[in-house]
């Protein structure tokens, strides 16, 4: 009877032992993997619209704890939450809705919550709106420090903040938007105090005033079909489009541009398209077929405009995005998207193409290059600024700058002045 009692004892224990192996293993069967993409957002729940509490990169580890759908539950850098299953390679098999004894723990909730408190406490150190670039710093296609870079912005640089989202900032300079880091910003001071604050400079702003106000002087258009816009930007409305030797009043002058008032109406014209003299228009021009014309449009140079009036336009431009087919500042120029804009302003009408336009204007030898003409490369075009440089817009990835003429692309094949 005793030895029964003991056979039976030992079988329980045995039961007892293969019970507990089973869900020390459950317990513990949490898979590992990897990102297998350069980016992969870390949201807080199974959505692609949720909050982004984490930015992963390629190769980084995170634990997997369960399969949702499409979707992994995963801790990475402290933090639990979702990441989609096609951005993610997993060392061995996941079962799904898998909540382990590990995961019914507190700790993953709590970690979430101070994750969004520091994501929240990060977006009230910067706000939406005008900001200040404390430093020389790269702007970025993407919020990622070894993202490809767009343009350098300089210290002190004015930026508009339209997104913020884990310590990077998205903003916009100019036509350009990218992003930064939170740090490289500064918030402008408010101006509004200024006049309670000075209230001794309250008697010297009717001076300044009435001294900008009355000295006006009249100036010339100078070149054909102007545009006087409402604000002193390229991509402001157009307020009135002007002829060549229109006369206007300018009313002051600031960063390049001229507020002027004509016909009633005021608004912004570039410096350098006003002259203090009348161009000279000798030049009348034959009927012609509509074939005839089409054949000799970009044969003969416009009635006005001068080479230093396109450099000068053509470099407003500067820092504006590469686009393959873009012929605008909003869309962003290709090579001879960038130049048959520029060209339109002062009334020349060039083909689309880089092939098309090798044939507009007149032949000009390397040695007679002056600002203003168009520079031929194979598959390229570009417009000389002088002095041996050339303006341009390179190539994907980079944005219009001037290079050096020998640097701006391969093949050099010639230069046609089509002003």
């Amino acid at each position: 009877m005793k030895s029964k009692m003991n056979i039976k004892s030992i079988v329980i224990m045995a039961a007892v032992s293969i019970i507990s192996l089973f869900f020390i293993n459950m317990s513990l069967a949490v898979s590992t993997g990897k990102v297998s993409v350069e980016t992969a957002n870390l949201r807080e729940t199974a959505d692609e619209n949720a909050k982004i509490l984490e930015l992963l990169s390629n190769n980084d580890s995170v634990e997997v704890i369960e399969k949702t759908g499409e979707w992994y539950k995963v801790k990475a850098k402290g933090i639990t939450g979702y990441v989609r299953q096609d951005l993610i390679t997993v060392n061995g098999e996941v079962d799904k809705n898998n909540t382990t004894t590990k995961n019914e723990t507190v700790e993953p909730s709590t970690t979430n919550s101070e994750v969004e408190q520091k994501i929240e406490t990060e977006e009230k150190e910067i706000e939406l709106g005008k900001q200040k670039v404390v430093e020389n710093t790269k702007l970025k296609i993407v919020p990622i420090i070894n993202a490809t870079d767009i343009i350098e912005l300089k210290k002190d640089q004015e930026v508009n903040v339209i997104e913020i989202m884990n310590g990077w900032v998205c903003v916009e300079a100019g036509t350009t938007k990218g992003w930064i880091r939170k740090e490289k910003l500064q918030k402008e001071e408010p101006k509004v105090d200024q006049p309670a604050e000075q209230p001794a400079q309250e008697t010297k702003q009717p001076e300044t005033i009435v001294q900008e106000q009355t000295v006006i002087k009249t100036l010339y258009v100078n070149s054909t079909s102007i545009n006087v816009r409402k604000e002193a930007n390229t991509s402001a409305e157009i307020v009135a489009n002007l002829p060549v030797n229109t006369s206007v009043e300018v009313l002051a002058e600031t960063n390049g541009w001229s507020k002027v008032r004509v016909n009633g109406k005021e608004g912004y014209i570039l410096s350098s398209l006003l002259s203090t003299k009348k161009q000279e228009t000798s030049r009348s021009a034959a009927p012609r077929t509509a074939n005839a014309q089409e054949q000799t449009t970009t044969q003969t140079a416009p009635v006005s405009g001068t080479g230093s009036s396109v450099v000068a336009y053509a470099k407003q431009f500067i820092g504006t995005k590469y686009t393959y087919g873009g012929s605008t500042p909003s869309t962003g120029f290709d090579c001879s998207g960038f130049t048959s804009y520029v060209y339109k302003n002062f009334g020349v009408s060039l083909p689309r193409t880089s092939g098309g336009q090798s044939g507009a204007g007149v032949a000009v030898s390397r040695n007679n290059l002056a600002a203003g003409d168009l520079v031929i490369y194979s598959g390229h075009v570009a417009i000389y600024v002088g002095g041996g440089q050339v303006i341009h817009a390179p190539r994907p990835g980079k944005s219009v700058c001037i290079v050096p003429l020998n640097q701006a692309a391969s093949n050099y094949i010639g230069a046609r002045r089509v002003l």
